[in-house]
């Protein structure tokens, strides 16, 4: 796709498109798939287990997640980055999966009430720019009893290390990867989000980027 863009751009839906961010996030994390998937693959197969045939995605970048959908399944990619929809294209074909793009961002997802029985995350609460409506249009899609499903990087707790480093980095990281922010109590977000019952297992990975390493996973429910 030619995006005509020198440095940003405005989009319709309000998501800021930067060329030079936007193109190095996209191929960042084409490039870094196997390792972000080594490091997360086993809370990602309970997490994603026995996915339906057809799911929502908020955030779907370049396709990471693709692998736990069923072959012959569709994926509703809600994507506002546009820079990254060449490289989901590409992997919804590679996959065997079939792609409903829609470019928007997932504070105003755009379909209807109790329409879904599945939405998925991964690390992608960490950039939008207001969790808690991302949060209530999540549960405004799903149908009663359906599942939001997420993998997110989160604060760490106070007067630890990596919070020391998710502090005195969070404006370079931010500015690199296009808004996220390491500092983000999303678990409390979760909670406090009106679904009827939330999970969520605490854990830590072991990686150089020491911002990242503390995450959530889990499944909240309608």
């Amino acid at each position: 796709m030619d995006i005509q863009a020198t440095d940003s751009a405005p989009s319709p839906t309000g998501f800021e498109l930067h060329a030079g961010r936007g193109r190095f996030n996209a191929s960042f994390f084409r490039l870094m798939d196997p390792y972000l998937e080594w490091t997360l693959r086993r809370h990602k197969r309970e997490v994603f287990a026995s996915l339906p045939h057809a799911v929502v995605e908020i955030g779907s970048g370049v396709g990471a997640n693709l692998r736990y959908l069923p072959a012959g399944g569709t994926l509703v990619a809600i994507e506002p980055n546009r820079y990254m929809h060449g490289r989901l294209r590409a992997a919804a074909r590679q996959a065997g999966v079939g792609l409903d793009l829609r470019e928007r961002m997932a504070e105003k997802i755009g379909l209807p009430d109790h329409s879904v029985d599945t939405v998925i995350s991964s690390l992608v609460l960490c950039t939008v720019q207001d969790p808690a409506t991302v949060l209530a249009e999540v549960r405004r899609i799903l149908r009663p009893g359906g599942t939001f499903r997420f993998i997110e990087h989160v604060a760490a707790r106070s007067g630890t290390p990596t919070r020391a480093a998710q502090r005195i980095l969070r404006r370079p990281w931010a500015w690199t990867f296009e808004g996220c922010s390491c500092e983000r109590d999303l678990e409390h977000s979760m909670r406090a989000a009106g679904f009827e019952s939330v999970a969520i297992d605490r854990y830590r990975v072991h990686t150089p980027f020491l911002p990242f390493n503390t995450h959530i996973a889990g499944v909240a429910r309608a």
